[in-house]
């Protein structure tokens, strides 16, 4: 089978070291043992890298991540995840069984559309004094829809016994629901998984305390 020059290429992921979206899928490559190149994007620093002609180029919508991969640039973190896991081997992603499947993709959408960009950095700067007090009750309004759909859904991880997308996108949730000082202790199912996750490599080496770009002083 002839191989492009592209697919033979590392991914390149443009993030940053504390985006969630990043985050997903620095954890999707872990889990996939898919080896790749990181090239940060501040998001604070010169009033946001992501704001400049250069990044907007390689993404319209002016935020991370950005992956190069396979001779094309995806952004959207699900559609890259479910990208690698269409065309890498590995540890499935997705579940083969039809409704689990389906219930994976609705936790995902669930965090990805209902939860996370309604406390993401461009919101909160818009927001301004009142930005803690707003990603908390946005956070907990989703977490508790999220709690007892996972009591149904979830075996060892969120859905049955298999890591999922689900828990991909579940962790970085969790991780900006302690940032803003959610009690995370109101949602044994969510709290439970996620003390889980966090003791899988994958989890733990694409964490935000470890990346190239993370400042010294939140270094691990």
């Amino acid at each position: 089978m002839h191989l492009s020059v592209a697919c033979l290429a590392k991914p390149i992921l443009h993030g940053y070291f504390r985006s969630s979206c990043s985050w997903r899928v620095r954890i999707a490559f872990a889990l996939k043992g898919i080896e790749y190149e990181q090239v940060p994007v501040n998001l604070i620093k010169d009033g946001g890298q992501q704001l400049t002609d250069q990044y907007k180029a390689l993404n319209p919508m002016q935020q991370v991540p950005a992956v190069e991969i396979d001779g094309i640039t995806l952004s959207q973190s699900l559609a890259v995840i479910q990208y690698i896991e269409e065309t890498r081997p590995g540890p499935r992603l997705l579940p083969t069984d039809p409704k689990r499947r389906a219930q994976v993709r609705m936790i995902c959408d669930l965090i990805a559309s209902g939860i996370q960009p309604l406390q993401n950095l461009y919101v909160i700067q818009k927001i301004g004094a009142e930005k803690v007090q707003w990603a908390q009750h946005f956070i907990e309004r989703g977490f508790q829809a999220l709690e007892p759909i996972l009591k149904e859904t979830a075996g060892t991880y969120c859905v049955g016994d298999e890591i999922s997308m689900a828990d991909i996108c579940l962790v970085p949730q969790v991780y900006n629901a302690e940032r803003f000082k959610v009690d995370v202790g109101q949602y044994p199912t969510i709290r439970r998984l996620n003390q889980t996750l966090q003791e899988i490599e994958a989890f733990k080496v694409s964490h935000p305390s470890s990346q190239p770009d993370t400042p010294a002083d939140l270094r691990a």
